[in-house]
């Protein structure tokens, strides 16, 4: 099974990317049985190199991960990053800001959850809140107190804001954090679907909130805004892919491979063990085997 994920579903930069133009039901040649299999496949080989990662413990990696409510992003961490040693990975998901966040830079929260070198660092949902979010209802951006006025929110304050986000990336990718941004790409059918799942099904009852359909009122927003965060923030050092999320096991099959793509692009190594101490290590095995 020889698939390219990486290579499908990559913004580039520049690339003038149109959410019209991506199917969010495209699972190309790979059936949900091949998908299974090479998912277990892709966990062992995810958990060696955050094994590696961690050894090596000279870069760190971060993964955004932004969608519309029930495209399966909390699914998604649990099928994807269940192998992995949970000391090397952290999950933080962040919701609407606090009185104190408030009284910061709207990406200030965001540093302090970053990952330490070595390990890995999960955003569900993220700074991009600011540009998405925000977007659709700009009153939020009063809490902020800079702001007296929604009508300041323009395009020059917009283009401060992708200008800020790009600086805070380029920021970390330049001391040592490689960055996947990943949009799980659901139709608003689909979503349809998952919330009469979440109603019917008494064991999903605890997921469903108004709030949730609230916003999807405010879905062709949502799209533009998405479209345009992806287009200002795709760069090389922190690109974007937007992953079709019709279909959850295809979804989380395409996700693994790219992490895995990334983390191999770190050229990461194990520390190298001196002469003096491999030869201890020798004497050591020598004593041990003659231990009775």
């Amino acid at each position: 099974m020889d698939y390219n994920f990486s290579d499908d579903f990559l913004i580039k930069e520049n690339s003038k990317f149109e959410i019209k133009k991506h199917n969010t039901s495209y699972k190309g040649k790979i059936n949900k049985d091949e998908a299974k299999e090479l998912l277990e496949i892709e966990k062992e080989k995810l958990r060696l190199l955050q094994e590696k990662l961690y050894a090596d413990g000279s870069q760190s990696l971060l993964i955004v991960l932004q969608a519309m409510d029930a495209a399966g992003k909390d699914s998604l961490i649990k099928h994807v990053f269940g192998g992995v040693n949970p000391q090397g990975c952290e999950v933080t998901s962040f919701k609407g800001p606090s009185t104190k966040e408030y009284s910061h830079d709207f990406i200030w929260r965001h540093y302090l959850a970053l990952p330490a070198k070595g390990k890995i660092g999960i955003f569900n949902r993220s700074h991009y809140e600011s540009v998405l979010v925000c977007k659709v209802h700009p009153e939020y951006n009063l809490s902020e107190k800079v702001w007296k006025d929604v009508k300041q929110f323009d395009k020059k304050f917009w283009g401060n804001r992708y200008e800020s986000i790009q600086n805070f990336e380029k920021h970390l990718a330049n001391n040592g954090t490689k960055i996947v941004k990943i949009f799980l790409n659901v139709s608003k059918e689909e979503q349809k679907q998952r919330f009469l799942d979440r109603i019917n099904e008494d064991d999903k009852n605890w997921k469903f909130s108004s709030a949730d359909v609230t916003e999807r009122g405010f879905w062709n927003d949502y799209m533009k805004a998405y479209e345009s965060a992806i287009n200002k923030t795709s760069t090389e050092y922190a690109p974007w892919y937007v992953i079709p999320a019709d279909q959850k096991w295809f979804s989380r099959v395409a996700a693994i491979q790219i992490i895995i793509d990334k983390l191999e692009e770190m050229n990461l190594q194990y520390p190298e063990v001196s002469a003096k101490e491999k030869s201890a290590l020798e004497d050591l095995k020598i004593k041990f085997e003659s231990e009775k």
